[in-house]
C-alpha cells in the first residue's frame, strides 16, 4: 500500500523541498487589499514582508475545500491508496476541523492529522510522517503516532515590534505605547493550542533572545526530563530575517545546545502578520 504525505506551507515547507521530500504541500492564501495570493506560489517571502510593512491590510486564510480536494483527488490519481493531511494545529486555525469534515467523503482513504504544531515542530512531524510512510506504515497508523506525540514540543518567540501584535487585538493601543517607550520585547509561546503571552523583556532583541534559550533549557530539564536527547531536534525561525541575521540566530543557538544539529526555516504567513518582521523563534520536538 502507498500512502502520500501532504501538508501546508505553515510547516516552512515549500514547493522545492516537497519535492525534494517527495510529498505535497498546499499554499496557504494570503490576503492583500482584498486580493488573494498563495504563499509560496504567487507571493515570495521579501513580497509578503514588503506589503505587511507598508501598512497594507494583509491577513491569512485556510485554504478552500475545493483546492484542499483538488489536491487529495491528484494524489489518488497519482498512484497513491491513501493520503496523510497534516495541517497546521488546530488550536491556531479551523484547517484541520475543515479537512476532517472533506476528508468524510473519501472513504478512509484521507487521514487528517491533529499534530498540534506549526513551524519548526510541524516541519520534523512532517519529516517522521514520511519515514513511517517509506517504511510501510498505513495512513492510519501515522496518525495514531503524530498524534500521541503532538505535544512533545515547545515553541517561544519574540518580537521586534508591537505594533502588529496591536494590530491583531493581542495587545491595546496603550499597551503598546507604553510597551514602545519601556523598549519592551514580549515573547509568545506555543505549547500545542494557541499563540500565548510568555514574558517580556526589557531593552534589545539580545535579552529576549537569550531568555527563549533559557525557558527551552527549562523545558528540557524539567517538562522533558525523561526524553532520549538523542531524539530532540531543535528548530530557529525567523520573520524575514536577512541571510546574516539569520546565521546569527543559528550561532547563537548552536552555542547554547552544541550537542544538537540546528536546522532553520522562516516562520510562516499564519505566523507573522502576528508578529510583523524581525521576529525570531526557536522550537523543539522528539522524535
Amino acid at each position: 500500500m502507498r500512502t502520500a504525505i501532504m501538508t501546508d506551507t505553515n510547516s516552512g515547507i515549500n514547493k522545492d523541498i516537497a519535492k525534494e521530500l517527495g510529498i505535497y504541500v498546499i499554499h496557504m492564501p494570503v490576503i492583500i487589499n482584498n486580493e488573494t495570493f498563495y504563499e509560496g506560489d504567487t507571493i515570495t517571502e521579501g513580497e509578503f514582508f514588503t506589503a505587511l510593512s507598508s501598512g497594507r491590510q494583509v491577513s491569512t486564510s485556510q485554504p478552500s475545500p475545493g483546492d484542499v480536494m483538488d489536491l487529495w483527488d491528484k494524489i489518488l490519481s497519482d498512484g497513491y491508496d491513501e493520503l496523510v493531511y497534516i495541517p497546521m494545529s488546530s488550536g491556531l486555525s479551523n484547517s484541520c476541523a475543515s479537512a476532517t469534515g472533506y476528508a468524510l467523503e473519501y472513504d478512509g482513504k484521507v487521514e487528517v492529522i491533529d499534530n498540534h504544531r506549526i513551524s519548526v515542530t510541524m516541519y520534523q512531524s512532517v519529516l517522521h510522517a514520511k519515514d513511517l510512510a517509506d517504511n510501510g506504515a498505513s495512513a492510519k497508523s501515522i496518525k495514531e503516532v503524530l498524534e500521541k506525540e503532538a505535544y512533545e514540543s515547545s515553541i517561544y518567540l519574540a518580537v521586534t515590534t508591537l505594533d502588529f501584535l496591536k494590530k491583531g487585538g493581542r495587545i491595546t493601543p496603550t499597551a503598546a505605547i507604553l510597551g514602545t517607550m519601556l523598549s519592551l520585547k514580549p515573547i509568545l509561546t506555543i505549547q500545542g493550542e494557541k499563540l500565548d503571552s510568555y514574558a517580556k523583556t526589557r531593552g534589545t532583541m539580545k535579552k529576549a533572545e537569550q531568555r527563549m534559550i533559557e525557558a527551552i533549557q527549562n523545558d528540557l530539564e524539567k517538562r522533558f526530563s525523561a526524553k532520549d536527547k538523542a531524539t530532540l531536534h531543535i528548530g530557529a525561525a525567523g520573520a524575514g530575517l536577512t541571510t546574516s541575521e539569520q546565521s546569527e540566530w543559528i550561532s547563537l543557538l548552536k552555542n547554547a545546545f552544541p550537542d544538537t544539529d540546528i536546522f532553520y526555516s522562516p516562520l510562516s504567513a499564519s505566523i507573522s502578520v502576528h508578529t510583523g518582521p524581525g521576529a525570531v523563534g526557536i522550537g523543539i520536538c522528539f522524535r
